[in-house]
């Protein structure tokens, strides 16, 4: 990546300094219970999302990059996010030192009222950093058009598991030992190592996770400025990468639904058939919910078609939907494309949905 020019080098510096005067005043309003219990990151990704959703949707990127693909703004979007991280992390390396760990051991009996500087200095960088990928995240899936909304908790829950990579974490690692330079590899690898967080969705255990992740900046003091520029700027640049891959293969799915509604003849047979392709193995791709999901959406939303028995459906039975393709008249090609469509959707596809399939052409015919 070439180096920015002077003024706008000087314009992302004042950027990220800016950023710092604010998170270090919403700093002050921590106490150290909130660092240690980490309920830090509720009252930040509460700070981080409230306004910022309601002011960042499609049509603002639009008005900034009209014209432009949304591989391209995105593309341009994770680069400034790590630069910007870059930058904070030069100015917050003062704060990693010794220090701070025997600051940070000493929390419990710290003031209920007062955050101890060093680790206040610390949360700073923390702070920026989770506010950064947050956004970054929010800011992909804006661009891809992937219906986000940081009010509903499952929404919210999703945007957090794909912008620190939680339960992804181990795609995470395996994908950095290409993304990033050799001499920074073990570094990385060191970051992203140790238990994957999984389970729980209290935002109080994501920030524990969050900091704990953190402190390696802190565990080599002896490296300072670079260790803290390496790593923000590259776990960015691999948050971004992972929410990019993410959102744009959720918009990819999506796009399918569509084009499967707005051509079919049959939009109550079409979701019979599809669940039949699903189901035809036993198993269920994460990307063939998602299709299913978008398609009983869009068929409701389309064709006003609701189909109570369908959605009360816990097994299907392939003898049904074969009867209702033989009392459908006329041409039922638009049937085919759905059935061979879902099929490829995440990815070869297998022979049990071949079969189906190969039935299915049998009968349109």
């Amino acid at each position: 990546m070439t180096e920015a020019p002077i003024d706008a080098a000087d314009a992302d510096r004042k950027v990220v300094e800016n950023e710092r005067a604010e998170l270090r005043e919403f700093i002050k309003g921590l106490s150290p219970d909130d660092i240690k219990s980490g309920n830090w990151f509720t009252k930040l990704s509460a700070q981080a999302m409230s306004s910022y959703s309601h002011k960042v949707d499609w049509q603002y990127f639009q008005e900034r990059y009209e014209g432009v693909p949304a591989d391209a703004i995105v593309d341009q979007r994770i680069k400034m996010a790590a630069r910007y991280a870059a930058l904070e992390g030069g100015l917050s390396a003062g704060a990693y030192s010794a220090a701070v760990i025997a600051t940070l051991g000493s929390l419990g009996g710290a003031s209920t009222a007062t955050v101890p500087a060093a680790v206040a200095t610390m949360m700073v960088d923390v702070a920026f950093i989770t506010r950064l990928q947050l956004r970054l995240a929010y800011d992909i899936a804006v661009l891809y058009r992937v219906p986000l909304d940081p009010s509903d908790p499952d929404d919210m829950w999703k945007l957090i598991r794909v912008a620190f990579t939680i339960k992804s974490g181990e795609v995470v690692r395996e994908g950095v030992v290409k993304a990033v330079p050799v001499i920074v590899r073990p570094l990385i690898k060191r970051f992203y190592s140790g238990a994957v967080l999984t389970a729980a969705k209290g935002l109080p255990v994501v920030g524990k996770f969050l900091l704990q992740r953190n402190i390696i900046k802190i565990g080599i003091p002896v490296v300072g400025v670079p260790l803290a520029v390496v790593l923000n700027r590259y776990t960015t640049l691999l948050a971004g990468r992972h929410a990019q891959a993410v959102f744009r293969n959720e918009a990819r799915v999506i796009e399918v639904a569509e084009g499967l509604s707005k051509r079919s003849q049959h939009p109550q047979l079409m979701l019979w058939v599809a669940w039949l392709v699903i189901r035809a193995n036993r198993k269920m791709a994460d990307d063939e919910a998602l299709l299913m999901r978008h398609l009983v959406r869009l068929v409701r939303e389309q064709h006003q078609v609701v189909d109570e028995q369908f959605a009360h459906l816990v097994d299907i039975d392939p003898a049904e939907v074969w009867q209702r393709i033989d009392a459908e008249p006329g041409d039922l090609s638009d049937i085919l494309d759905v059935a061979d469509r879902v099929a490829t959707v995440d990815g070869a596809v297998n022979a049990r949905e071949k079969a189906v399939i190969s039935e299915l052409r049998d009968r349109c015919r």
